[in-house]
């Protein structure tokens, strides 16, 4: 079958052929783009808590079936995403703006030198 294919199969030399993805664009610059950490944090958020949700939405399902060992088994799930969501949170994952603690500082800052400056 391959050596068919290969035979009777249609032969073109574009530009474009030779790429990895031959959508009739030739590709520019490279594919190895830089993604800070914080798109992986999110990610990883993203991930955690879309299979979180179908974990217990399958298990109120079964509640009745389960009875109080899927109880405990929920619950240790949720202590385990609460754990990572702790986690998260203490490496700034859900920090999307600049950190407001450092432009208040900042803010006394300036507004403390511009005093001295009104003072003199």
């Amino acid at each position: 079958m391959l050596g068919l294919s290969y035979i009777l199969g249609g032969r073109h030399k574009d530009r474009a052929t030779e790429e990895p993805y031959e959508g009739g664009i030739v590709s520019t610059g490279s594919a190895r783009l830089r993604f800070s950490n914080q798109f992986y944090m999110i990610a990883m958020l993203f991930v955690i808590f879309d299979v979180e949700t179908i974990f217990i939405f399958t298990w109120a399902i079964a509640f009745r079936e389960l009875g109080w060992l899927g109880y405990l088994g929920v619950a240790s799930f949720m202590i385990l995403l609460i754990i990572v969501l702790i986690y998260e949170l203490a490496n700034g994952a859900l920090d999307f703006g600049p950190n407001g603690k450092k432009i208040l500082k900042a803010y006394k800052k300036i507004t403390s030198r511009s005093n001295e400056v009104v003072a003199k």
